[in-house]
């Protein structure tokens, strides 16, 4: 049985988060989890011929929570899963800091696997959260996702 509401598996906050945190809550759905598959995602020191030193994180206040919550129900819904968690930093964010975490969890892995995947590309197509690179040359907006 999963987790009848988001509530404390979609969040959007500042602080580094608990990758175990997250994967105890996401596996506390139900004993029947096989498989927990996990995407992180990290801030890298080079990005489009550029040499990154910083990066900064906003988000819609809201409306970018209201899309996360939306990509995890679609996730169970649409997928073999039993549970999902998607967390997402903003605000200043250094090189080799965790960004964004989503964890699926399902009977067997393929389930796990496609649901985290199609989640992240979904998160990043969909949710009003926005990326500044801070390179040598100043500050740019990333517009598209990769």
């Amino acid at each position: 049985m999963r987790a009848k509401t988001a509530e404390g598996l979609v969040k959007i906050q500042e602080k580094p988060f608990s990758i175990e945190e997250a994967v105890t809550k996401v596996k506390a759905a139900s004993k029947g989890i096989g498989a927990v598959v996990t995407f992180l995602g990290t801030a890298r020191d080079f990005s489009k011929g550029s040499v990154i030193t910083g990066l900064d994180f906003e988000h819609y206040p809201g409306m970018a929570e209201k899309k996360l919550k939306d990509i995890r129900e679609r996730a169970l819904k649409n997928f073999d899963i039993i549970e999902m968690a998607i967390v997402h930093r903003t605000g200043r964010i250094e090189i080799g800091e965790d960004i964004v975490l989503i964890a699926a969890a399902s009977a067997h892995r393929n389930d796990a696997f496609m649901a985290c995947e199609w989640a992240i590309t979904e998160l990043k197509r969909t949710t009003p959260i926005w990326k500044r690179e801070t390179t040598k040359s100043g500050e740019v907006w990333v517009s598209e996702t990769p």
